[in-house]
């Protein structure tokens, strides 16, 4: 199993191991295993997913179970002794005889079984099959066509039926609402071939000269043909009347495009309802709304190659468009490439299997291609494990065979005096340099370089001098912005690293070290401004600490510099300014705080002053207000009123407002709003409050005054 990587992507290819042969011994094939690392790490998905000679198309059935593929038909060669000996069985003039071929393997097609994971069937056929399709889910209704124009069906058990058409075919496709078989082929009629029937209908007649492929749309059963003109014409199978004409030939033509020859229409493609897309033999890929005759995207593969199949991934809206040299897979949308695929031979035919990252090749090889691609989607049911087999591969990465050659230019040999080597297995060519041995070139560098030692040297002098630097006083690097606050922050994470020593506390994480406070310390706009009044009112006996601190942030903006000027030499420990400093008196803070204050007092003494003066400029201006068409306006009227109530006592005022209800709006002169709320006390209260009062008035009336007693009393204290 080979891993590949494009723009991050993964892609596995499970067919590139070695294959045993059947004959082999079990011990034969664990010695092999032990000697040959190719054979350990194959992975046989299918036991014998191959073809006896060159695999043309590949499909997989509806219910996923089966894939099926045909083979082409192989010459075999031999030399004059085999004409001599076979010359009397050939005809005399025979071409094959001339060319020196006797024989042919059969064409054949070959159905594997996913759910037992090997050979179903293979059954021979009479001449080569250009394309076939799957009527059924299972494999029990097969059509073919074959190149000789005859179409063979058949069925379960096997050969069924077999018909011939008037010219030959190239493309057909099956639809289902009428059981109609489409041919397109070297004609400009697609003939019709109905099978409940068991008889041909009359054909289309196309403008065209040739059709080469076609498609029918599964939701609303359009059928297309793309020509040889390189357009596409759309019938309707209802009417069979023509319903759109689209010029490919003319839209793929673009600015950064090269073209020697007319495009014609080599693949073609429905998905939903409104999308086509389109291949030509010039190599690009047109994306068609249907509604519109002007493309949404032409996507060119750059190599010049028609384009032989196209499949959508709806998952991720990607489009994989195939030539016979590379496969790759583009969004629909933008054209951005997501990942390609390029295998060692060329392309036949390229089969995408349903709802998973599985890609299935036909190449010009006996081994037809599998590659499981994970971001595509998981793995089909009946191979589960390469899901757990990728992860592990990603958790646990192997090192490459690169890891043990080192990659040196021409430039490089001519350093070293090996351009001798060129040629010779000690050098592999790759690319504008070579690959070499990771050792063989160490010991050569070893030997030409004089001055290793001098080199060597000099990396021993760095390595004890950044020792040296590591043992003198570690200032750590502030931030750009609220540089006190982050020394403040260190200082008091220091303390508590002192505490934690000293007992077992547990800390709190520290704001520099998390993330959400980052923002903090590099944006601009969340500097403190420690001249605000606020800043100045929280923190009144901060000033002398925050001199302190502005004192060794000097000191670290100077060490810093020398740092940077510093390169081989070694500095001198910086002297400690804290050290030299004594501790300030009580009398120095208290004196502190009143020069604070007073700073303080000052200030507020100059804004009001200021703020008087701005009352006086805005009374002796001119005042103007805005009056609004409404209820405002009413208080212009009601003014007399007004100014008869505010001239009333308070106690007046407050009985009308009472009456008035629990909520009163008033309008004042100016035209604002005056709004009163009181409180609405309950019948009880009320009744509670009146008979308090009628209590109050009964005792005044029997309560006997003590005016009396005051005079005796005064008079008793001024005896005594």
């Amino acid at each position: 199993m080979q891993v590949s990587s494009l723009n991050e992507v993964k892609i596995y290819s499970l067919s590139c191991g070695k294959s045993l042969p059947e004959w082999l011994s079990d011990r034969k094939k664990r010695a092999l295993q032990k000697k040959d690392v190719d054979v350990r790490r194959r992975i046989e998905l299918i036991q014998d997913f191959e073809m006896p000679t060159v695999c043309t198309t590949i499909k997989v059935s509806k219910d996923g179970q089966y894939i099926l593929a045909t083979v082409e038909t192989e010459f075999h060669h031999v030399g004059q002794a085999g004409l001599e000996l076979l010359a009397s069985s050939d005809p005399p003039n025979s071409p094959f005889q001339s060319a020196g071929i006797i024989g042919t393997y059969k064409p054949r097609v070959r159905c594997y079984d996913t759910y037992q994971l090997s050979l179903k069937f293979e059954r021979c056929l009479d001449s080569e099959v250009v394309t076939f399709e799957i009527l059924s889910d299972d494999y029990s209704k097969i059509v073919f066509l074959h190149n000789d124009r005859y179409i063979e069906f058949h069925s379960q058990s096997g050969f069924y039926y077999k018909t011939r058409i008037p010219k030959f075919g190239r493309d057909f496709s099956y639809h289902y609402p009428s059981c109609d078989l489409y041919f397109v082929g070297a004609s400009s009629e697609v003939y019709r071939l109905n099978l409940e029937q068991g008889r041909y209908l009359n054909p289309l007649q196309t403008d065209a000269a040739e059709n080469n492929v076609c498609d029918i749309n599964s939701v609303h059963g359009l059928f297309a043909t793309g020509t040889i003109e390189g357009r596409v014409e759309c019938w309707d199978p209802r009417t069979r009347n023509r319903v759109g004409l689209l010029d490919c030939a003319l839209n793929s033509v673009t600015a950064d495009s090269e073209i020697n020859s007319l495009p014609t229409i080599s693949a073609l493609k429905f998905n939903g309802a409104l999308t086509m897309a389109v291949g030509t033999t010039t190599g690009q890929v047109l994306l068609y709304d249907l509604r519109s005759d002007k493309p949404l995207l032409v996507k060119d593969h750059q190599y010049g190659l028609p384009i032989k199949s196209i499949h959508f991934q709806d998952s991720l809206d990607l489009i994989l468009s195939a030539d016979s040299r590379i496969v790759k897979m583009w969004n629909k949308n933008s054209g951005k490439i997501f990942t390609s695929l390029e295998p060692e031979h060329d392309l036949n035919d390229v089969c995408l299997y349903p709802n998973s990252g599985m890609l299935l090749t036909a190449n010009e090889t006996p081994k037809m291609g599998i590659y499981y691609i994970p971001v595509l989607g998981p793995a089909p049911r009946w191979c589960s494990f390469l899901d757990n087999l990728t992860e592990e591969l990603e958790e646990n990465p192997e090192s490459t065979v690169y890891d043990d050659y080192k990659f040196v230019t021409k430039k490089d040999l001519e350093n070293l005096g090996l351009t001798h080597l060129i040629g010779s297995p000690f050098l592999r060519a790759y690319m504008h340099g070579f690959f070499m041995d990771i050792r063989l070139y160490h010991k050569v560098k070893l030997m030409v370089n004089p001055f290793a030692y001098e080199e060597y040297r000099k990396d021993k002098i760095r390595q004890k001098i950044e020792e040296t630097r590591a043992q003198r006083v570690q200032l750590k690097k502030l931030p750009k912005v609220n540089k006190q606050l982050a020394l403040k922050l260190i200082e008091e994470e220091e303390e508590k690293q002192k505490s934690t020593w000293k007992k077992k506390v547990k800390s709190l994480p520290n704001i520099l070290t998390d993330d959400r406070f980052k923002v903090m310390f590099e944006n601009p706009d969340f500097q403190v401004d420690e001249e605000s009044e606020e800043f100045r009112l929280l923190n009144p006996l901060v000033s002398k600490i925050s001199e302190k601190r502005k004192k060794k942030l000097r000191l670290l903006e100077q060490q810093e510099l020398r740092e940077k000027k510093e390169e081989e030499e070694p500095e001198g420990k910086p002297s400690d300014a804290e050290s030299s400093e004594s501790s300030d008196d009580e009398k120095a803070w208290v004196e502190e705080v009143r020069k604070q204050r007073r700073l303080l007092q000052q200030e507020e003494k100059v804004k009001r002053q200021e703020r008087l003066k701005e009352d006086q400029q805005t009374v002796l201006k001119p005042q103007f207000y805005e009056i609004k068409a409404g209820e405002e306006f009413r208080s212009f009227k009601d003014s007399a009123t007004k100014q008869k109530l505010m001239n009333k006592t308070l106690e007046d005022r407050l009985k009308i407002e009472a009456k008035n209800g629990t909520l009163s709006v008033s309008d004042t002169t100016v035209g604002s709003k005056q709004l009163t709320f009181t409180l609405k006390r309950s019948e009880q209260q009320k009744k509670q409050q009146e008979a308090e009062k009628l209590h109050r008035q009964e005792r005044k009336r029997l309560r006997r005054s003590a005016g009396h007693l005051k005079s005796r009393h005064k008079r008793g204290r001024s005896f005594h």
